[in-house]
């Protein structure tokens, strides 16, 4: 059994924010994959289902970012977890907006979500760190985290939903690195190298293409003849 944990806050007041993209990805992976219910367990939301033949648990904790680790703790002592069984998805500054990365175990580079698990699991966790790219400035991270993805941010953040659901049986399968790719395939999809290069028209042809314009050009120009002169040409 893996629990997969994706740290957020709780309520409609931050569903939208940076800092619950860990929240989204998990209702992701849930709906895609048909998984059961969510229901309030662990000072959180869970609910079960199938990854790749592995069986999978997902874990939203609702005792706000700063106290994710409580709801972590309980839910791996219920279950007799280790710290190997548990895959964290969260928002990463130091990442490029659409780039993730995994990361097994280190520190917690100030994420409060993070160094909460951290005292309460310790640190040896699987990570899923989510770039939502960086202010600018540490004084204005906190306002950054707790505002909502903008619009024109909503391309490379459902490209990035599809990819960690594409990705997810791989991922409970240990394979991080099809994972990663199933992610990458999705925000960056390859070009098509295969289709041939248009040929460029031979002289005759561009004249003819020149002409053909010239006409379109000529005939597209509006007519300022009164519906008197029209009459008359049309006679003549």
């Amino acid at each position: 059994m893996q629990l997969f944990v994706g740290l957020g806050n709780p309520g409609t007041k931050y569903a939208g924010n940076r800092h619950n993209i860990g929240f989204m990805a998990l209702d992701r992976i849930a709906e895609d994959h048909h998984f059961a219910p969510w229901r309030s367990k662990f000072q959180g939301e869970l609910c079960e289902g199938t990854l790749g033949g592995e069986k999978v648990l997902l874990l939203k904790p609702m005792t706000f970012m700063n106290n994710s680790g409580q709801s972590v703790g309980e839910a791996m002592r219920f279950y007799k977890l280790t710290p190997d069984d548990v895959t964290v998805f969260h928002d990463e500054l130091d990442l490029a907006p659409g780039k993730l990365r995994v990361k097994q175990g280190g520190g917690h580079a100030g994420h409060n979500g993070l160094r909460s698990i951290h005292q309460h699991i310790g640190a040896e966790y699987q990570r899923i760190r989510m770039g939502v790219g960086h202010p600018g400035h540490k004084d204005r991270v906190a306002g950054y985290v707790l505002s909502d993805f903008a619009k024109a941010e909503e391309g490379w953040l459902d490209d990035m939903m599809r990819g960690c659901s594409d990705g997810a049986a791989d991922l409970a399968k240990g394979d991080a690195g099809r994972f990663q790719n199933a992610v990458a395939l999705r925000v960056n999809p390859p070009r098509n190298k295969d289709k041939p290069a248009q040929e460029a028209p031979s002289g005759s042809q561009q004249a003819v293409a020149q002409k053909a314009a010239a006409m379109k050009a000529q005939a597209d120009r509006k007519d300022s003849r009164t519906p008197l002169q029209k009459l008359k040409d049309k006679f003549r």
